[in-house]
């Protein structure tokens, strides 16, 4: 018992580790970047309060474990901002690694679940699974509108560099939320050329 509480424990201080990674985007009122545990926390919520777009095969409650473990891999291969320039297979491979280092400080039982609900979320392939990638797409860009644009000025995003890169991610898994952001990402581009 001593034993497999010391590596929750251990488990969780590492995880403390998340909140000293910064992502590429800004807060709602544009005064830092979030962090990469304060962006887990916020999609959590987000599953919650929007859980009426969920499809009717999309289980909520496990949207919700999945957003709050998909970026502690960050804690050591770092946020790479989806307009930013990166190796993708890299980026992966690092992921892979991280994956088994963070999940692998857990007791065998209790990491095999957690990495396998890590792993589902970035196969992307269930239903819940595309509602939470969906929603993981879907909040920077209601953080950026929120901030005026946020970190799409700092990385040249154009409209149609937003579509193409995210509008597919979040029209699979959330299609009204697809709707409702896209609306509004025209407005804010079209009011800012």
């Amino acid at each position: 018992m001593t034993e497999r509480l010391e590596q929750q424990i251990a488990f969780l201080n590492e995880a403390d580790k998340l909140k000293s990674v910064n992502r590429g985007t800004l807060l709602c009122d544009a005064s830092r970047a979030e962090n990469s545990a304060e962006h887990s926390w916020h999609l959590t919520l987000y599953a919650l309060v929007l859980a009426d777009q969920a499809g009717p095969d999309v289980d909520v409650t496990r949207v919700i474990k999945m957003l709050i473990l998909h970026d502690l891999v960050e804690i050591d291969a770092g946020d790479n901002p989806i307009f930013g320039d990166y190796d993708q297979i890299a980026m992966e491979a690092q992921e892979q690694i991280a994956a088994d280092r963070i999940f692998g400080l857990l007791p065998n039982d209790l990491g095999d679940d957690l990495r396998a609900t890590w792993e589902e979320f970035e196969a992307n392939t269930t239903a819940t699974a595309r509602f939470a990638k969906s929603l993981d797409r879907f909040q920077p860009p209601m953080q950026n509108l929120a901030a005026d644009g946020g970190s799409w000025v700092e990385y040249n995003v154009t409209e149609d560099k937003f579509v193409e890169k995210v509008g597919s991610k979040i029209a699979t898994g959330a299609p009204g939320l697809w709707h409702f952001a896209q609306k509004k990402v025209s407005a804010w581009f079209a009011a800012n050329r």
